[in-house]
């Protein structure tokens, strides 16, 4: 009989063993919280557990910069702006560990370098999967992109909802946060700054 779970299902098959010292520090955490590690339903979690936290954070096993070292230089003479929005992501934050779950819109103005759309993502996602702070986040996705591609301009805008104040602390559902980063043609020239918050809808 051919198995029906996929990829991403909670099978250890062909997955590396977790080490002991991180599965017994998942159960501490989970006796510390008031439940029985030992339990039939607790019993496979701390594996569990450590194996989504190597995904939730496989950013650190990789450079987000290398996804810009693809460029096109033959672009017709298209000089406007480059934007891509609305792309999902999430990450966890370093203070609390709990999820932050948003949407970013990236944009540059490119000199002479285009790079593929979808490498705008992967920059985005490479810094995402990491313990953090959504203003360094905002920082770091446009400075590579400014390091990178050398463009005229690069905007970032990061709106997003933390855990950490939804689910605890006080405790306030519904609430975003938007931190934004310009550089370049889009910090020094209003008229550029204004254009581009517009396509993004923030305008």
């Amino acid at each position: 009989m051919s198995s029906l779970v996929g990829p991403d299902e909670d099978d250890p098959r062909g997955k590396p063993p977790v080490p002991d010292d991180v599965q017994d520090a998942v159960r501490t955490l989970i006796e510390w919280a008031g439940d029985d590690p030992a339990r039939e339903g607790l019993l496979d979690t701390p594996a569990r557990v450590a194996r989504a936290w190597k995904e939730y954070c496989l950013g650190y096993a990789e450079d987000p910069s290398l996804y810009l070292s693809r460029v096109f230089e033959e672009v017709g003479g298209y000089n406007e702006i480059v934007l891509l929005k609305d792309i999902p992501f999430q990450s966890h934050c370093e203070h609390h560990m709990a999820p932050i779950i948003g949407k970013a819109a990236i944009a540059y103005l490119p000199n002479d370098r285009v790079v593929g759309i979808s490498k705008l993502a992967r920059v985005l996602h490479g810094f995402a999967r990491r313990l953090q702070v959504q203003e360094r986040l905002t920082a770091e996705v446009a400075d590579c992109i400014w390091e990178h591609l050398v463009p005229q301009g690069v905007a970032v805008v990061i709106e997003a909802s933390h855990s950490c104040m939804t689910a605890r602390g006080v405790r306030t559902p519904g609430v975003s946060m938007i931190t934004s980063r310009m550089m370049g043609t889009f910090l020094e020239d209003p008229r550029s700054r204004e254009e581009v918050l517009k396509l993004m809808g923030y305008g």
